[in-house]
Order: structure tokens, then C-alpha cells, then sequence
């Protein structure tokens, strides 16, 4: 049995920040993405993206701690981050 290194333990808090903080970050982007994408009523919208929340955040967590390195965890979670939130910029722009 190897003794448990700073090195791993950093990479494992570094991923559950990522998992944490960035997840929420990507959640929050997708779901007012969706809620502004969806041909419902502005109520009915918010409810079902709302609600699809937990299955993007549940996913996000779980790619997170599936990828190979917390580097590409991070990378992985900002850029996504970033692309949902530049067409969500857009989107509010042209309407």
C-alpha cells in the first residue's frame, strides 16, 4: 500500500472544486440557455429546465471525476462554461 501523496489529494480537492463550483457555473449557464430556447410559455420553460438542472449537474460532477486529469476537468468545465454563456449573451443581444 503507497502512502496517499499532496500531489493526489491536491488533484482530487482541485476536482471537486471544479465539480463543485464550475458545475454549478456550467448548470446555471445551460439552464437559462434552455429556459430562453424552449417554445413554452416563460412558467412552463423555467419548471422543465429547472428540473433538467439536476440531471446537467449530476453530469457535470460525473465527467469531472471520469477525466483523465483535474486540467482537463477544468479546462473541459470553463470551456463549455464560456461557449453556453457567449450564445447566451447573443441570444439576449438579438431579442
Amino acid at each position: 500500500m503507497t502512502p496517499t501523496t499532496w500531489r493526489y489529494r491536491g488533484a482530487v480537492a482541485s476536482r471537486a472544486v471544479a465539480a463543485i463550483g464550475g458545475g454549478y457555473v456550467l448548470t446555471s449557464s445551460a439552464i437559462a440557455l434552455i429556459a430562453l430556447a424552449l417554445p413554452l410559455p416563460r412558467a412552463d420553460a423555467v419548471t422543465l429546465a429547472t428540473l433538467l438542472s439536476f440531471v446537467i449537474y449530476t453530469c457535470a460532477i460525473l465527467w469531472v471525476f471520469a477525466t483523465h486529469s483535474a486540467t482537463r476537468a477544468w479546462v473541459g468545465i470553463i470551456g463549455v462554461s464560456a461557449l453556453l454563456y457567449a450564445v447566451l449573451w447573443l441570444a439576449g443581444r438579438t431579442s
